[in-house]
């Protein structure tokens, strides 16, 4: 992603709805694991930019490392106070099996080998440990906006499912997300010359919002949307 995407991304990461709900879903999980026994431990957040999610990890007693590859986006991080390093993440600079929790949202569809980088994910992940992944979906939504921002792809189900096998994760659960906006964003996205990332008028970024938290009481994961996530651990 360009610097300037980057820097976009983190003036806009702490209103704009798609952001808001995402970390939203992120303390869900991270709720989820806690109610499993999960006690927190030291977490890796790869492609944190501007470091929106490190700070959930951080709210719900996580030692989180944010790590993130372009210069703008670790620059950003720092200036929230967080712990950061730069690194690809096709090349961990971390040991193995020494983190209880990685977190990789919006990173795998940025490489043509992104089998490296969930391999690299389970590489340092502690038997047991857990990712939390999410990706764009489908091929059918692909414009502008993808260019824009750097991904080689969306992926199907099956696509994701077989880069976690092969990156050797186990898969506890895959699920859709932004399903009820899926149309506007068909919409949007065919009508796209770059990047989405832009700020929206307070009454429709708020309307949107209200829409995307619905999901979280409806029984539409299994239905197509604009994202795939899902939730691996390293077996034991």
């Amino acid at each position: 992603m360009e610097a300037t995407e980057i820097r976009k991304l983190a003036a806009l990461e702490d209103t704009h709805w798609w952001y808001r709900e995402r970390r939203v879903l992120l303390g869900r999980a991270l709720r989820r694991l806690a109610a499993t026994g999960a006690r927190p431990g030291r977490a890796l957040d790869i492609g944190a930019a501007g470091g929106g999610n490190t700070r959930v990890l951080r709210a719900h007693g996580w030692r989180p490392l944010a790590l993130e590859y372009s210069a703008e986006g670790a620059g950003v991080a720092r200036e929230r106070g967080l712990h950061v390093i730069r690194a690809d993440a096709r090349h961990l600079p971390v040991p193995s099996a020494g983190l209880d929790l990685v977190v990789a949202f919006d990173i795998l569809e940025h490489f043509d080998e992104d089998h490296l980088a969930a391999a690299e994910i389970r590489r340092v992940l502690r038997p047991g440990g857990t990712a939390l992944i999410a990706v764009p979906a489908d091929m059918r939504l692909w414009s502008a906006h993808d260019v824009a921002v750097g991904h080689v792809r969306r992926y199907d189900r099956a696509g994701l499912r077989a880069v976690v096998a092969k990156a050797g994760l186990e898969l506890d659960e895959l699920w859709s997300w932004n399903v009820l906006l899926r149309p506007v964003a068909a919409w949007r996205r065919r009508r796209s010359t770059g990047s989405d990332l832009d700020e929206l008028h307070p009454l429709v970024n708020l309307g949107l919002r209200t829409v995307v938290a619905a999901e979280r009481h409806l029984p539409v994961k299994a239905l197509p949307g604009v994202t795939l996530m899902l939730r691996a651990h390293r077996p034991s």
